[in-house]
């Protein structure tokens, strides 16, 4: 069966998770120092302000095994707002990381060490005693 892709008001698409990718959904402030640390690494991450979230797009299936600390993972039966490509401002979805080239996925295991690397739980813990 084809992926759901629903047209809403605001030129985006409702798209069925599980299927080309599913994402991994992020406290605003962790996702975007996660960004930071993966560098040209980091694939596409669509930001939803209403609810401060950002989202990461990952192969499909990582979803089942997904277990950090933070974070939400969505897959097989979840859907994404997705906006039109170059959407970089609000209101609503928009893209703080576009995607390139079709290429929307960020490595699963490089965003779990860059997601862990910035848990609040884990900064600085190198250096207690």
């Amino acid at each position: 069966m084809p992926p759901t892709r629903l047209p809403t008001a605001a030129g985006c698409t409702l798209q069925d998770a599980g299927l080309d990718w599913d994402v991994i959904r992020v406290q605003r402030q962790l996702g975007i120092a996660a960004m930071a640390v993966l560098g040209a690494r980091c694939g596409a991450v669509l930001e939803y302000p209403p609810k401060e979230v950002v989202y990461y797009f990952v192969a499909s299936g990582t979803a089942a095994e997904w277990a950090v600390e933070g974070t939400q993972a969505i897959g097989k039966g979840g859907t994404l707002t997705i906006p039109p490509v170059r959407r970089t401002k609000g209101p609503g979805p928009h893209w703080r990381a576009c995607p390139e080239g079709g290429d929307w996925l960020t490595d699963a295991h490089v965003l779990r060490s860059a997601l862990e690397d910035c848990l609040p739980s884990r900064r600085g813990s190198e250096w207690s005693a």
